[in-house]
């Protein structure tokens, strides 16, 4: 078997995690949701409509203050909705899931032993890589 082979059986191995089951079944809510997703829309459309307004000459601070509360009110409204709250909780395991493979596999790239290499930075990484020192 080459390492080809491996990373096939790996992602195998992630999909029959209980982790990727939360998250295809709280993804699925997510975008089965017809309330949530139409507020979504309409804050996709808030935002263009505040772009276009702050890229006019004229534009008008009452109608940039409006569009911003109003987006700051979907936002708080999208963030609410159970399945929203549901698919974040369940994309951040995946997403740790996922970091913890990457630092192995990263780790053994660099010549450390895959069976004591840690699973976490030092330090943790946040996830800004805007912050970051550099990966490994």
């Amino acid at each position: 078997m080459n390492v080809i082979d491996k990373a096939r059986e790996l992602g195998k191995m992630i999909q029959a995690d209980e982790r990727y089951a939360a998250y295809i079944k709280a993804k699925e809510a997510n975008d089965s949701d017809s309330e949530l997703q139409q507020m979504i829309n309409e804050f996709q459309m808030k935002r263009v409509e505040l772009n276009a307004e702050m890229a006019k000459d004229d534009r008008s601070a009452e109608r940039l203050t409006a569009l911003d509360n109003e987006i700051k009110s979907l936002y708080g409204n999208i963030m609410g909705n159970k399945n929203m709250a549901d698919y974040n909780e369940a994309k951040t395991a995946m997403d740790d899931l996922l970091t913890q493979i990457n630092v192995i596999i990263t780790y053994s790239a660099n010549g450390e032993d895959p069976e004591t290499c840690p699973t976490e930075e030092p330090g943790g990484c946040g996830g800004s890589c805007s912050t970051c020192g550099g990966c490994h």
